[in-house]
Parts: C-alpha cells; structure tokens; sequence
C-alpha cells in the first residue's frame, strides 16, 4: 500500500487548503478514500442515529502535479485511512505562500500521512515544515460501510439561495430554536421556518428556480402529475445547517437542496472539480 502527491501550483494548494478546511467544519473524524483519479472524504454519522453524513468528491488530477498509489490489492486498487481533518487543516495552513506541497503515506511508528511543505527561503536551500498526521488504515473487509450514500426519491428540488444570505439568517435564527423548517416547492419558492412557544419567524425566498433533473428514460418525473405550489417540508437541527453554512470555503457555482419530506435535507454544492453532498436527517 503506498501513496504519494505533490501540488506545486499555489493556486491549487489554496484551493485544496479552503476545501479542507470546509471538510474540517462538519466532521471532527472522517474517511479518506483514494483512487487512481479521486480522493473522497466520508463522514457517515448513520443518519438512522440522527447523525449527518457527508461525500465530498475531488478529483486529483486539478489539484496535484504528482500522484502516484498503490491500492490494497491489484483488484481493490483503492486506500481508506481515518484521519482528523483538523489536523490536515493545520497542517495545510503553512503552505499559504508555498513553493509546493508532498503529501505522502508513511508507518514510522504508526501510520501517517507525512505533509510537507516547501517554502521560499532567502537562502539558496529550501526550508521543509513536516507535520505528521496519524491516521488509521480502514480494513477491506469495513469497506462497504463508507459507500456513496444513495440520494432517496424526494419530493422537491430547489437551488438555495445566496449562501451568504442563508447563513446570516440561519445564525440569527440559531439564537431562538433549536430546530429549523425548511420547506420548499416546485415553483421555486423556499421558506426558512422557526416556532417556538413564544416567536414564530418565517423567511421567505421566491424565484430560486428548480433543477431539471431527468429520470433514467430521459423524460422529467419529478415535477410530472405533482402540485407545482405544495410545500415539502423536513424539521432539522439548526446547528447542522449553520455548520454547512459557516463552514463553507468551497464558493459553489451550483447550490441546491432536495427534501424528502419529514425524512431528509440533501445539500448539493457543486465547485467546477468539487462537489460535496451533505445529509441533515429529519427530526420527528
């Protein structure tokens, strides 16, 4: 088992940097998944448990300049290591002006991934920050346990408005309610909702416009025989939204949100080589 990157371009070590950190926000352990072209980082809070879950998705080749794995098993060409993504964070934040960045998987004394980064010196050697970062190698046997989640059939499809926005309502919503309403339609309106005993706030946001998905046969099903102005609604822990919203360094292009009423938000936000999908389960 072995793996080896490097990022040269500043640009990129940046980018991969705020892609962390976002990562960082929403799972305090989560899975590294490698692959010959993609790195994925998986938290799988069963959402039975109430727990959130994420899959966020990269694809290696806009970030790294050298990236060189051997997997398992010729058949099982894949590595998945546990790992604190704070530490990564850390790690990564050294390399703000750096000359280039090695990532490399290490077992000195335990498994580690080895970070080091080269920084411009005024010398003519460079100086080398190394941090270490423990992790845990995932057995092949756990594997399945850390699959895509599958995106259950929902009832409505929505992009989210400015994130920006959302977030400064959701944190002065936070300050009222534990819990959260978000309901949505198929004509493009979305409401954030608390009540409480005392208060009842509402916002509205109008003409966000839904995704046009197509089903397998290439024809819309979702918005076929529905009722374009019903509500689908799903009660949600406050603090998990405003964690995705605050914790957002990845500037989406593309933001949306499906809801499985009374089951699950679905966050999708979509950054050109990044897309990360996060699950906030439903509270009865």
């Amino acid at each position: 088992m072995r793996f080896r990157a490097k990022i040269v371009d500043l640009a990129c070590v940046n980018h991969f940097s705020r892609i962390i950190n976002t990562i960082a926000r929403l799972a305090k352990t989560c899975i590294l998944r490698l692959t010959v072209f993609k790195l994925y980082f998986i938290l799988s809070d069963k959402v039975a448990n109430g727990g959130a879950s994420m899959w966020c998705e990269l694809s290696q080749g806009n970030f790294f300049d050298e990236f060189q794995m051997e997997g398992v098993a010729a058949e099982h060409n894949e590595i998945y290591l546990e790992l604190v993504p704070e530490n990564l964070s850390r790690a990564l934040k050294t390399a703000q002006n750096a000359k280039a960045v090695k990532i490399k998987l290490t077992n000195k004394h335990c498994p580690c991934l080895r970070v080091a980064v080269e920084l411009p010196s005024l010398s003519s050697s460079n100086r080398i920050v190394t941090h270490d970062i423990p992790v845990g190698v995932i057995p092949r046997r756990m594997w399945n346990d850390f699959r895509e989640p599958s995106v259950p059939d929902f009832d409505v499809s929505i992009y989210l408005p400015a994130l920006k926005t959302m977030k400064s309502v959701v944190e002065r919503m936070k300050n009222l309610s534990n819990f959260i309403v978000i309901e949505a339609n198929l004509s493009g309106e979305m409401n954030l909702k608390i009540e409480t005993d005392l208060v009842s706030v509402t916002t509205h946001f109008k003409d966000l416009g839904n995704p046009p998905w197509a089903s397998e046969d290439g024809c819309q099903s979702s918005a076929q025989g529905r009722d374009l102005e019903s509500m689908a609604e799903a009660c949600i822990d406050i603090k998990k939204l405003q964690q995705l919203l605050a914790g957002q360094q990845v500037n989406p292009t593309k933001a949306l949100c499906n809801i499985v009423r009374k089951r699950i938000v679905h966050f999708i936000l979509l950054h050109e080589e990044v897309s990360l999908q996060y699950f906030i389960p439903a509270i009865a």
